[in-house]
């Protein structure tokens, strides 16, 4: 289990995360829903060990503490993060920025078995190793980034807004893909401008508003929520 206990993030006098806790299990997707600066990509930068958590924050991996850890020790201890803005090399081909991904060391032995993983995942990607990424669409260069993280051997996958600027279809067959990932033991925990999309595929959901969390519940829940469906899916729809 990913755990969260107490998770505070300031920037100078700006209080981004306020005593934020919740859990992850693995083979499990939660949703982070919440508006524009609501603190939601704050919360996984810390949990990827992007930006430094307040004194007092605990992030617990499978019952191990790894507050504190700097980003690549947070990889190698099986915490991957896809990027808002993807954060693919454009001037890399697609086999580059994958094996790019299989650098840490728990990665390292299997990376044969974990390519083909995600050539089962993204098909496309195994027609286009060759291919430099800039010249790839929106939806392909998604595609690399979360394959390039799946390289990494992840415990946990954290995603933050997936669906942006890509087409709807381009957006179903992407959770069409992370529901697969969940299929093999991982753990998403998924900030998404798309709530219900993301609800539809998620077991559980969080509201965050102003750096604290408001509301939890299943999926089911959540999109039967009047305040979820008032601040989200546009009143009643």
């Amino acid at each position: 289990m990913l755990e969260l206990r107490n998770l505070t993030v300031r920037y100078d006098k700006h209080l981004a995360l306020d005593d934020v806790s919740l859990t992850l299990d693995k083979g499990e997707t939660v949703v982070i829903l919440g508006a524009n600066g609501a603190g939601k990509t704050s919360l996984l930068k810390a949990m990827a060990g992007v930006v430094r958590a307040d004194a007092g924050s605990q992030i617990v991996l499978d019952g191990a503490p790894i507050t504190g850890l700097r980003a690549d020790q947070v990889t190698n201890a099986g915490i991957a993060l896809v990027p808002e803005g993807r954060g693919v090399v454009g001037l890399m081909t697609v086999e580059e920025n994958l094996r790019l991904g299989a650098n840490p060391k728990r990665a390292r032995a299997v990376e044969a078995e974990r390519m083909e993983l995600v050539f089962d995942i993204f098909p496309r990607l195994k027609e286009r190793l060759g291919q430099y990424v800039r010249t790839m669409s929106g939806g392909e260069q998604q595609m690399v980034a979360v394959g390039r993280a799946m390289m990494s051997n992840p415990d946990y996958l954290l995603l933050d807004e997936p669906s942006l600027g890509l087409a709807p279809i381009i957006v179903t067959d992407m959770f069409k893909a992370l529901a697969r990932i969940t299929q093999t033991g991982v753990g998403l925990l998924i900030v998404e401008q798309n709530v219900r999309v993301s609800l539809k595929h998620a077991d559980r959901g969080f509201l965050l508003e102003a750096g604290r969390i408001t509301g939890s519940g299943t999926s089911a829940e959540l999109l039967d929520d009047d305040a979820v469906r008032h601040a989200f899916l546009g009143g009643n729809s």
